[in-house]
């Protein structure tokens, strides 16, 4: 390549646009023939910008929301799962109860601290519409968010914990097949 087309080359690179667009495919590039990407368009109509309607409505409700797979994935199961493979598992009255309790539980816990992070996320979003964001604000909002997602993961890894606790290994093991983890014998 000549010098100057280095140079060029060089320089272009440098830029913030470069900066910016360095994750993006080179098709969604401007200049690249293809019209720009509009990956947000529409979401400006939501009501907490961050959060689709039913990413809300799993926080509200407790739901899991793969926040538990390192649990689950390992041989850790959830209250749910289990007692939706009562019979397979062949659980005895008192694990029955135990995973009910332990549901009943993690979902109230879940749920209060998702309804926490969707107010946050309200809060967060009105500091941007109502153009008053600033950095003190905005740390003091986003480091509450960041330990209440903390909060609400590990309230699901540690139910699943419990309920391990729980079960026997052999159990555990039906576990592992009727969930499609391990092949069936």
């Amino acid at each position: 390549m000549r010098p100057a087309v280095v140079a060029i080359v060089l320089a272009f690179a440098a830029t913030p646009i470069a900066a910016q667009h360095a994750h993006m495919p080179s098709h969604h590039m401007p200049g690249h023939g293809a019209a720009p990407a509009q990956p947000y368009a529409g979401m400006q109509e939501r009501g907490i910008k961050a959060l689709s309607a039913e990413q809300e409505a799993d926080l509200r409700a407790g739901r899991g929301m793969a926040l538990a797979l390192a649990a689950e994935l390992n041989g850790y199961p959830g209250p749910m799962h289990v007692l939706e493979h009562a019979e397979a598992l062949r659980l005895t009255a008192a694990q029955r109860a135990a995973a009910e309790t332990l549901r009943r539980r993690m979902l109230a816990d879940a749920s209060e601290i998702g309804a926490r992070i969707v107010s946050l996320e309200m809060e967060l979003d009105a500091l941007f519409a109502g153009g008053t964001a600033d950095a003190g604000r905005l740390a003091a909002i986003t480091a509450a968010l960041g330990a209440m997602n903390g909060r609400l993961r590990e309230v699901h890894l540690a139910t699943h914990i419990e309920m391990r606790e729980a079960l026997e290994a052999p159990q555990l093991e039906v576990y592992q097949r009727v969930r499609g983890y391990r092949p069936t014998p």
